[in-house]
């Protein structure tokens, strides 16, 4: 698919080719922004129900889109590609350390891949239909309808924004993903983490002093906007990961009011400023590990101008108690980094960051192991990774266990076990969202290693065989199936 497929446009281009696939449902009743859309949009995701297009929303002339990415099936149509792990390759190919050419011929050879990187870089042009409508006189939130989403909310959120800042120091572009709390038509919680990138050029900004800038872009083509959510090292940007997997580059443009870039073809644009010395209550929120994140002190954007295009499309999505959309974000995120995880552990077979586990809280991993201690020398090298730097629980067990497969790898994990000698306690960094470590950010983490063990490691039994009938057997009676009736 990737090979042969031109780059989705814009968001509506997209939302087209869900509809041609039978994955959208176009909502004519009238619906209410507060609460309601997120009820239909939980029970749909949870029930492998397509995208929803909500075209009459009370009180609002703007339609609202949720549930885009809810599927692996819409996962693989908003990433072009026949397979997550066939994207994860392709990023490899192009990053690969250790092949810089040096020779002619190594040169000549490498050219290709140059031209493919240059290619994907993120492209400048003048204005976009992202400005099709500027409102700078007198901006509003008030025309948009953002959703409140749970009960306990302490109001409406934005929930899919594509935040841009800048490093105050290298002028490095940062894009990244972090809810907004509507506090009134021009002001807004901005809610990103410690750890986020974002929240490290506030600080900087803060060691400055002065106004840093801030845009949002709200509905994109879908490589931009699963690019905001990827835990990329702080000097990748995110736009050029977005190019990297659209297969070609994404088109910027300049603010109105500021010299941030964002997506030209973006439905909605808010564009406003923090201030480093202010911040405000945000939160309590219904966040996508299920509970609520308890509220806390956050930079306020104030919104300086709104842009968009003439009949904007307005992208939410609803987080909760999983599963739900993210799990399907996470899923792409963890076979997108899977290649890039081998490049500096070779030994791993595979990972699986199950639904229940949100991400950050369970890391399954299967080694091929080849010596005593293998196992935790993994679980330190993935804790070491700033992709995995917030992962609570780290579980190991040996290659020829599926780790996609829950049941065959609790059965395994189970059995394998002796608590005092494979259970590992470290202390470090966890995600800000971890009601149960007793400090915010900084927790116990768990390592698990359910491998084979070997006599290097003070196992002086015999490890059992797994009961498994013989091949000969097994293709008996496939063959004579038919015959038994059954």
């Amino acid at each position: 698919m990737g090979e042969t497929s031109v780059a989705y446009r814009d968001l509506r281009e997209f939302v087209n080719k869900l509809e041609a696939a039978g994955q959208l449902r176009r909502i004519t009743a009238e619906v209410d922004p507060y609460l309601e859309i997120a009820e239909i949009s939980d029970r749909v995701v949870k029930s492998g129900g397509p995208a929803l297009l909500f075209e009459n929303v009370r009180g609002y002339a703007v339609p609202v889109l949720t549930n885009t990415f809810g599927s692996m099936e819409r996962m693989l149509l908003a990433l072009e590609r026949n397979s997550l792990d066939e994207l994860g390759e392709e990023v490899v190919s192009l990053i690969q350390p250790g092949e810089m050419p040096s020779g002619l011929w190594d040169k000549l050879r490498a050219l290709p891949k140059l031209a493919r990187l240059a290619s994907c870089l993120p492209r400048s042009v003048r204005g976009g239909p992202c400005q099709e409508v500027v409102e700078r006189e007198r901006p509003s939130l008030d025309g948009l309808p953002i959703l409140t989403t749970w009960p306990g909310d302490a109001g409406p959120f934005v929930t899919l924004p594509l935040v841009f800042t800048r490093n105050p120091e290298t002028g490095q572009r940062n894009v990244g993903m972090y809810r907004m709390q509507v506090y009134d038509s021009r002001t807004l919680g901005l809610h990103w983490h410690v750890h986020h990138d974002g929240a490290a050029n506030f600080r900087k900004a803060r060691a400055g002093g002065g106004r840093m800038p801030v845009a949002v872009a709200v509905g994109a083509d879908p490589a931009t906007v699963f690019a905001a959510t990827l835990p990329l090292p702080p000097d990748v940007d995110e736009m050029l990961a977005a190019g990297l997997i659209r297969q070609e580059a994404v088109d910027m443009t300049r603010c109105v009011t500021c010299d941030l870039e964002v997506p030209a073809n973006a439905e909605i644009v808010l564009e406003g400023w923090v201030d480093p010395e202010e911040t405000r209550t945000e939160g309590p929120f219904g966040d996508h590990n299920g509970y609520y994140s308890p509220p806390d002190e956050y930079p306020v954007f104030h919104l300086e101008c709104v842009t968009r295009r003439k009949k904007p499309v307005y992208m939410a999505t609803v987080v909760g108690r999983p599963p739900m959309e993210d799990a399907f974000l996470g899923k792409a995120i963890e076979r997108l980094f899977l290649p890039l995880v081998r490049l500096f552990l070779p030994e791993v077979v595979d990972i699986n960051m199950p639904a229940e586990g949100v991400v950050h809280n369970l890391v399954l991993v299967s080694i091929r192991k080849e010596y005593p201690g293998q196992a935790r020398k993994v679980m330190y090298g993935l804790w070491g990774m700033p992709q995995m730097a917030l992962a609570k629980t780290i579980v190991v067990v040996d290659e020829d266990v599926d780790v996609q497969n829950l049941s065959e790898t609790a059965w395994r994990v189970l059995g394998n076990i002796d608590a005092r000698r494979d259970l590992v306690v470290v202390d470090g960094p966890v995600d800000a969202l971890d009601h149960a470590a007793g400090l915010p950010h900084f927790g116990a983490k768990l390592g698990v290693d359910a491998t084979r063990k070997t006599p290097g490691e003070g196992y002086t039994r015999s490890w059992p065989e797994t009961v498994a009938m013989s091949r000969a057997v097994m293709e008996l009676v496939d063959r004579k199936w038919p015959t038994y009736g059954i």
